[in-house]
């Protein structure tokens, strides 16, 4: 997500930010401005230079403006479920744009139809539309708050009115955002990379269980929640962020970085070449490299016009993504030794291919080491991995899986080396969400008021 308050190029401004944020989804984009008077917006099902490829900014006039990249785990694959979304009011209108998942949606949902409310879409923004507006509340910061205080699970929320902005990041802050400084405009973004790209400096994050709100009047906070220690999603350092982003004060390419010397540490082995699967587990690979004084090559060639598999709605396009992606380099690889670096292991099938795909090309070996302990556990906090079933590493001892996967070897990094690698005190801001590897949930189903059986 991003957001802007108070430049005469805000539309444009944030096109540029989601440009960024391009890695964070890639099944929709779509920006909401406003001109103080009226709300427009304009989106569509498909990469941000292709929704706004006939510059449809003179529609979207202003001095704010919020935007959004999708990336599904749930709903429908439609423009219908594109964010953000624009909700309108006999006296106001809002646009909310959201990134994670409230846990409790069914159960606010269920409240909000028997109290009347119609709901079109299966997203999260349109309950907190409904939680905003009940009985008739204006959108404001106390009607903002209440509805916030009612929602349970890993939640950023951007809210855009015709005159302020709302930030609001969940009690634990799982999700990112950051607040920045564009002139006298205040910008925020899901990451701090997109600040660098529109000329923005970083101000600071956003605080889990603060709410934000800038207007002309400036910028001021309010908390919705006791300050409890931020557990902050290991996949944003792991996979979801850009290397050139900073999280909680600490690099993402530093921090991989790290877990690939803590690695080397835990599983060292015999070899002749390091290499990392593009793009997010070359810094790994370069950690690794550097610790085993080993070289690092480019053994593997990504083909830049193919988007993240990873995040892929179904496995079988998946699996035709890897494919066309991934290109091993011959003489980097034939009748060597490789140890091939990757974030993750999810589901196992982009790293069954690339070692396939090595072996081919003529390597002796090829060992794999993973930069982030086994996933074994869901994710309820907007990570596409929400059953067991899926999860290769929950299912599958490690010989197994080195078996499935046709590796010669295979390790891990455990969680306390992942913890090494990012944490750098113990304060409250710094602390991370490891339960898709752990179990350990910072929010539980029993927090949300779910059973198992009602919605996971």
């Amino acid at each position: 997500m991003f957001g802007i308050w108070g430049h005469n190029k805000a539309a444009e401004i944030t096109y540029y930010g989601l440009h960024a944020l391009q890695h964070r989804g890639q099944d929709g984009a779509g920006i909401a401005a406003t001109d103080g008077k009226d709300l427009q917006v304009h989106k569509g099902v498909a990469l941000v230079n292709d929704v706004f490829k006939h510059a449809e900014f003179k529609e979207l006039t202003g001095h704010a403006a919020i935007g959004h990249v999708r990336y599904p785990t749930g709903g429908k694959d439609s423009i219908e479920e594109v964010q953000p979304f624009i909700f309108h009011a006999k006296s106001e209108s809002v646009a909310i744009g959201h990134d994670g998942n409230i846990m409790n949606k069914a159960i606010l949902r269920d409240e909000l139809e028997s109290q009347g409310s119609i709901l079109q879409t299966s997203t999260d923004p349109e309950i907190l539309a409904h939680l905003i507006r009940r009985n008739g509340q204006e959108v404001s910061e106390v009607s903002i708050l209440q509805a916030l205080k009612k929602m349970v699970g890993a939640y950023a929320f951007l809210i855009l009115t015709e005159d302020k902005i709302y930030a609001a990041l969940g009690a634990r802050g799982i999700r990112p955002l950051s607040i920045g400084k564009l002139g006298d405009a205040y910008v925020i973004s899901s990451e701090t990379c997109a600040f660098d790209i529109v000329g923005a400096t970083f101000v600071r994050e956003i605080n889990p269980g603060e709410l934000v709100t800038i207007s002309d009047e400036g910028i001021q906070s309010t908390r919705f929640t006791e300050p409890q220690k931020r557990a902050l999603c290991s996949m944003e350092y792991v996979y979801l962020s850009r290397p050139d982003s900073d999280l909680n004060h600490v690099n993402v390419h530093a921090s991989r970085k790290s877990m690939g010397i803590e690695l080397a540490k835990e599983a060292p082995i015999e070899a002749d070449v390091v290499t990392g699967v593009p793009d997010s587990s070359i810094s790994a690979a370069i950690g690794y490299a550097e610790e085993m004084k080993l070289p690092y090559e480019i053994g593997i060639i990504k083909n830049r016009y193919i988007g993240r598999t990873f995040i892929q709605p179904t496995q079988e396009l998946r699996e035709q993504g890897v494919k066309m992606k991934l290109s091993p380099v011959r003489g980097i690889i034939e009748g060597k030794r490789v140890v091939m670096i990757d974030d993750s292991i999810v589901r196992g099938t982009t790293s069954r291919r690339i070692v396939k795909m090595l072996k081919d090309t003529g390597a002796k070996e090829v060992h794999v080491r993973i930069a982030s302990p086994m996933i074994t556990n869901p994710c309820y906090y907007g990570i596409d991995m929400s059953t067991r079933d899926e999860l290769i590493a929950a299912n599958h001892t490690l010989e197994e899986m080195r078996d499935m996967i046709g590796a010669d070897s295979i390790a891990y990094l455990s969680p306390e080396g992942l913890e090494r690698a990012i944490v750098r005190d113990d304060s409250l801001e710094q602390g991370l969400c490891k339960a898709c590897m752990t179990g350990e949930y910072p929010v539980t189903l029993k927090d949300a008021g779910i059973k198992m059986n009602d919605q996971y």
